[in-house]
């Protein structure tokens, strides 16, 4: 597992003690979309797959109404629970509740003296958690770009799994993880735009393994993210879930079956990361961390824009080279900067 907290603070020359995969070959073209179909989350949430993208609905029934397109689903009061502003960072963290016993807490962090910066959107992997942000070191290096940083977890990932059933985790439900998430990010975006010390027209987010596969989905269903920056993203399901050290090998076949592959269709990444040339998009491949997913990696590359950039780092000191003292956060930060949006998408190529 990769946690963008141990990522920006790599030892200089760290290694691991295998060799690096090669890098995977690129498949010709990616597959057209799936068919659009509806997916139902328990919780009430449809996502509804149409040939413009992902849309993302509540159904009639449910307990509160959030509808197709735009309309919005009225959070609880917002409730800040810890403040604290210093020289290098200002620091909240936010707790905001759309939905019953499943509060979203997230810590927005804001550059000093930086009037309506820029923000930018961070979700790791699961299972992580959201333990880094309170250390003062990984804020400062956050926000050092002059862009905001909102942290935040996912469905079914951290404090918001210690709820029944706990048989069930991401994986096992991942077309509902992966709805819910999406949804939280368009209403997380609402929240921001509400508060008017942040520049909600330069939205970016950065997102690594599964929080990639999310921001995909996410800038497909919502324009106002206009970069996403994706580290080792899942997707391409079919052979994701084949390959992935994640699932145990007791478990695996089930997820291999019809009745599993068939609803993650529509939340396909590898189907909707052509559809996004408009933004601004940087696609990276730490080769040796993820080297059981080549057969999926090759398929994301593939299917990316002809404006996205690519990278790969075949070993740890590649990676930390790119990464510490806060570079891996440079690249977003420039994309959304008003000053230089071409040398932006060209920058680190």
């Amino acid at each position: 597992m990769v946690v963008l907290a141990f990522i920006a603070g790599i030892p200089a020359g760290a290694q691991e003690q295998q060799p690096a995969a090669a890098k995977p070959s690129t498949p010709a073209a990616a597959q057209e979309p799936a068919a659009p179909a509806i997916i139902k989350t328990p919780q009430g949430i449809e996502l509804v797959g149409t040939e413009d993208g992902v849309k993302l609905r509540r159904a009639k029934e449910s307990y509160t109404s959030l509808t197709l397109e735009g309309s919005e689903l009225r959070p609880e009061p917002p409730m800040s629970t810890d403040h604290e502003k210093n020289a290098d960072f200002e620091r909240e963290l936010v707790r905001l509740q759309w939905r019953p016993s499943d509060p979203i807490d997230m810590y927005v962090i804001k550059p000093p003296q930086v009037e309506k910066p820029p923000v930018v959107l961070y979700l790791e992997s699961f299972p992580s958690d959201l333990d880094h942000y309170r250390k003062n070191e990984f804020c400062k290096t956050l926000v050092k770009n002059g862009a905001a940083a909102v942290g935040f977890v996912s469905a079914r990932t951290g404090y918001r799994a210690e709820r029944p059933p706990f048989s069930k985790w991401f994986v096992s439900e991942l077309p509902e993880s992966l709805a819910v998430t999406v949804h939280d990010v368009q209403l997380i975006l609402n929240y921001l735009e509400t508060r008017g010390d942040l520049d909600m027209t330069r939205a970016g987010m950065f997102g690594q393994g599964s929080g990639g596969a999310i921001a995909i989905l996410a800038a497909a269903v919502d324009p106002r993210l206009k970069a996403i920056d994706l580290l080792n993203p899942w997707g391409d399901w079919p052979d994701w879930l084949a390959e992935c050290a994640h699932i145990p090998k007791e478990e695996r076949d089930k997820y291999l079956k019809p009745e599993f592959l068939k609803p993650l269709e529509t939340l396909e990444p590898v189907n909707y990361l052509p559809k996004l040339a408009s933004r601004a998009i940087r696609i990276q491949f730490w080769d040796y961390e993820h080297r059981d997913t080549q057969k999926a990696s090759a398929k994301l590359e593939a299917a990316a824009p002809a404006t996205a950039k690519i990278a790969h780092y075949p070993n740890g000191k590649a990676m930390q080279e790119v990464a510490s003292e806060g570079r891996l956060f440079e690249w977003i930060a420039d994309a959304l900067s008003p000053q230089k949006p071409q040398q932006a998408a060209k920058k680190m190529m």
